[in-house]
């Protein structure tokens, strides 16, 4: 069922099933999960707990030790569940203090339906990347539609040229058609970039608004935009069959090896392997030269949400420990900079030839999702 006919019985009773999920704590990634929050944290000072909803891109963040500790040092103890993104609004958050998306589009609709006073809070982000094994980043480039810095064979990073990738989706386009796919068995097929459900799920509705932006010469602003855009969004769409829910799946899926040649992810997601100084075989970093920043964004339910997402944006500690997890502090890009600098051959610091595009309104990005899939 589309995520967006909120009037239709189905979804009525989707709303019902996944508020007794939620509420039995099936989706509990927990934070700070022991009850004893004085023995934990040795101090005797025990802590306010706060619930919430989050994007599960950042599960491991807030279930990471060391996150459990500095937010209990400062007084909290935090529970999440997960849901994707454009989920959420579907969700029944009475009784939860927050719901942390992973941009702002959605956490503005929030934002409109719960009436939050004040503004919600922003207190990291990433772009989007493609990820790729390097076999097939050559053949892309060999083909003309993606850009890699680096000699063939060691390049681990590059551009995905936006407007000739969709040019080749828009032709239908295989692998086979393309020059040096032939030695690669695993190419065969059309050409498409793995992504999750633009009606449920964040990345996959930004990497419509990405697409959006090239195919239209611009922002979608009105139902002609959405009809001019409309066939090549669903030749993004349709090749990939059931779509996930969640970036993370995929990127696990690929880094496994089991995953499609092209999988769309959080810049986030790779930074984080990174810097835990794990193995990421012959993974190439696509940076699309047209994208969009997921700005994670915390939407304040009540009181103590509201001090959870100024200690996210604020403390030293849990910037450190968010860039940890690959993430950018708002208004500290030093922080990323300096963390991230024994793995430049992977990321791209300065963002450096990405054009940023701006997200369309919530109602043309909801009508884009609807026609991508039907």
């Amino acid at each position: 069922m589309g995520f967006w006919e909120h009037a239709s019985l189905v979804k009525r009773i989707v709303g019902i099933v996944l508020a007794v999920l939620l509420i039995g704590g099936v989706a509990a990634a927990v934070v700070a999960g022991r009850e004893d929050a004085g023995t934990r944290t040795g101090t005797g000072t025990a802590t306010k707990t706060v619930r919430g909803v989050i994007g599960s891109e950042k599960s491991e963040f807030f279930a990471d030790p060391d996150v459990v500790k500095a937010l209990a040092d400062k007084g909290l103890t935090v529970r999440t569940e997960t849901s994707g993104s454009w989920a959420m609004e579907e969700l029944p958050l009475k009784g939860y203090d927050f719901a942390f998306p992973a941009s702002e589009a959605p956490a503005t609709a929030l934002d409109t339906k719960y009436k939050v006073p004040g503004s919600p809070l922003r207190p990291f982000y990433s772009p989007l990347v493609v990820v790729a094994h390097r076999p097939v980043a050559e053949v892309l480039a060999r083909n003309g539609l993606a850009a890699l810095d680096g000699k063939p064979g060691a390049a681990a990073r590059g551009s995905l040229r936006m407007r000739p990738f969709l040019d080749a989706v828009r032709a239908d386009r295989t692998w086979q058609q393309l020059k040096g796919a032939s030695a690669h068995a695993e190419l065969n097929g059309t050409v498409f970039i793995s992504s999750t459900d633009p009606e449920t799920s964040n990345s996959g509705a930004l990497y419509l608004a990405a697409a959006s932006f090239v195919a239209n010469g611009g922002l979608v602003t009105d139902a002609a935009g959405v009809d001019r855009t409309a066939p090549l969004l669903r030749k993004l769409i349709a090749p990939q069959g059931a779509q996930q829910t969640s970036s993370d799946a995929p990127f696990r899926d690929f880094i496994s090896g089991a995953g499609n040649p092209l999988v769309l992810v959080y810049e986030s997601q790779v930074a984080s392997l990174l810097l835990q100084k794990q193995d990421v075989g012959d993974l190439v970093v696509l940076y699309p030269d047209t994208t969009v920043n997921s700005a994670h964004t915390l939407v304040p339910l009540t009181g103590e949400g509201r001090a959870l997402g100024e200690l996210l944006t604020t403390d030293t500690r849990l910037r450190e420990l968010a860039v940890r997890h690959g993430f950018r502090p708002q208004g500290a890009a030093a922080e990323f900079t300096a963390a991230t600098a024994a793995h430049t051959d992977y990321l791209n610091q300065t963002l450096a030839g990405v054009h940023q595009a701006p997200v369309p309104t919530t109602e043309w990005l909801q009508a884009m999702a609807r026609r991508s899939r039907s």
